[in-house]
């Protein structure tokens, strides 16, 4: 296990800069998720890590160490991809084996070190088994055995979840949280779905265009969200933005005023997710006709054509709205979030 850390990192490929001078400091044995949409960076930042392409400027640390110099190998990392990228022609037991090569320890100890990472990942049944005969999470149980038996400093996943269809990408979610409760490894995670960053990780790097939006725990990007764009990334449905206007003691809205901070004449932008909307209750925030609902069992999304816009709130499953009935909108002012509307940054 290790610490590590990113300083001014930058990459750029011929004239483009692609990350912009990203800092991150990762504790020894924490699990963090990179997350954001297509072209974010994150990736990018996984393999300056892994030392897949070299960076332009900036320091990577592992352990304390530098290893910008350093080949994939030396930099005691193991790395997930997303394609298994396991031996179709090998067994199980072979697989996990490769991740040994190179080592020099005794026949007997690779030996037990694979029997004991196969018990881990409960393997030990499939251990003479071909690829072809698993599925897709016994294939990808079979790629981290052979990045575990290496004991790394640190783990590296590029996005190992999304060939999975969405009843095994559940239960490897688990697996990997798990996993890194039983053994403790520092672990780095990529990935475009904000559900896997939320339920996996200890903290979340937030990216957009090459930049690290938040850093934070799942509880504070979700509760509060440094800026719009995490507002709105983190969450599903998305929080709902209303634009108005700061009158010094709240925002004035298209529907009237509702009580907040708010800056007095400035273009603000008030934000309350589906869930904290209610039809009964709360500070009334703006009233609209149902357009449409979506049942999901226990409660409803209910989609409402409000002044400020289209407005996605939460409903009880039993008794939803109907379409076409007018419903009134209020919050708790201790549940909204207020944004400039110019820069997109909260304002606190």
């Amino acid at each position: 296990m290790a610490n590590l850390a990113l300083r001014n990192l930058v990459k750029t490929y011929d004239k483009t800069e692609v990350l912009h001078g990203i800092n991150l400091d990762v504790a020894d044995g924490e699990f963090v998720v990179f997350v954001g949409p297509s072209g974010c960076g994150k990736s990018t930042t996984l393999r300056l890590i892994a030392g897949l392409e070299d960076t332009t400027s900036g320091e990577i640390e592992i352990a304390g160490r530098t290893v910008n110099n350093l080949e994939p190998k030396d930099r005691d990392i193991a790395m997930v991809f997303q394609n298994y990228a396991i031996y179709p022609h090998m067994t199980v037991r072979k697989n996990i084996g490769f991740g040994l090569r190179t080592s020099k320890l005794p026949r007997a100890q690779k030996d037990a070190r694979i029997n004991e990472v196969a018990e881990i990942l409960d393997m030990t049944p499939l251990l003479e088994r071909k690829p072809n005969q698993l599925s897709g999470g016994q294939r990808q149980r079979v790629a981290i055995g052979r990045a575990m038996v290496r004991d790394p400093a640190v783990f590296l996943f590029d996005e190992p979840l999304s060939n999975l269809d969405a009843q095994l990408r559940t239960q490897m979610r688990l697996e990997i949280k798990k996993l890194h409760q039983r053994v403790g490894n520092t672990i780095i995670f990529v990935t475009h779905d904000q559900v896997e960053a939320m339920t996996m990780a200890d903290r979340i790097v937030i990216m957009k265009d090459g930049h690290i939006q938040q850093v934070g725990t799942p509880a504070e990007v979700y509760h509060s969200p440094a800026n719009m764009f995490v507002a709105t990334f983190i969450g599903a449905p998305a929080m709902n933005m209303l634009t108005g206007k700061g009158t010094g003691g709240g925002i004035a809205l298209p529907s009237g005023t509702f009580a907040t901070n708010g800056p007095d004449g400035a273009d603000l932008v008030l934000g309350v997710r589906p869930d904290d909307l209610m039809l009964s209750g709360g500070q009334a925030v703006t009233a609209g006709k149902v357009i449409l609902r979506e049942p999901l069992g226990s409660e409803t999304l209910i989609y409402v054509d409000t002044p400020s816009g289209e407005i996605i709130a939460r409903a009880d499953g039993r008794t939803p709205p109907e379409v076409g009935e007018t419903v009134q909108l209020g919050a708790d002012p201790a549940n909204v979030h207020v944004f400039d509307a110019a820069s997109g940054q909260a304002v606190r």
